[in-house]
């Protein structure tokens, strides 16, 4: 199939899907090592130039350019996902298209070795965050604290719950034994 010297036409419908989902793999392995190299690091700077790959969700990183990045360098494990350089966050591409290609196609390591190789493409870092406001006053940070304070009490008290009914459950079974 890759060098054209196979014939499709003899080969049943099953092992010619075989064959061509294994060639779709192959270039997929392939594409990831590519995109490392000279050429494939100024064709994807291109890309990014260009948005191609979609815009930073996050009001607060102003419209950043994303690039592939992959979670996993094992193929057949998670698709690929959009990394924002400005707020070091990933996210789910929009299009469904994106969303099918393996992650591994493009590598953990491709966004990082762009940067290493063009640092001036780097954005500058956002430290700026979003704070939550009521009536427009800052909401106090002694409220979040009470707020995890009350959700660290339920599942202390969920688990003693939990602990005491299996001790209950265990006496039972030992009256029973008796």
């Amino acid at each position: 199939m890759i060098t054209d010297n196979l014939d499709e036409e003899g080969l049943e419908e099953k092992v010619r899907e075989q064959i061509e989902k294994s060639a779709r793999h192959l270039f997929g392995l392939i594409h990831a090592r590519f995109v490392i190299t000279t050429r494939g690091l100024a064709k994807m700077l291109d890309k990014y130039k260009r948005a191609e790959f979609g815009r930073c969700p996050r009001v607060l990183c102003t419209m950043q350019s994303l690039l592939p990045v992959g979670l996993t360098d094992i193929p057949m494990t998670k698709t690929v996902k959009l990394y924002c350089p400005r707020c070091e966050d990933i996210y789910n591409p929009k299009s469904s298209r994106h969303g099918a290609i393996d992650g591994a196609y493009f590598g953990t390591s491709f966004p990082h070795m762009l940067f290493q190789v063009h640092p001036n493409f780097l954005p500058s870092k956002s430290y700026e965050r979003y704070i939550p406001r009521i009536f427009g006053f800052k909401v106090h940070d002694i409220a979040n604290q009470q707020r995890w304070q009350d959700q660290a009490r339920d599942r202390f008290e969920t688990k003693r719950i939990e602990a005491e009914e299996n001790r209950t459950i265990k006496s039972r079974m030992k009256d029973v034994d008796k």
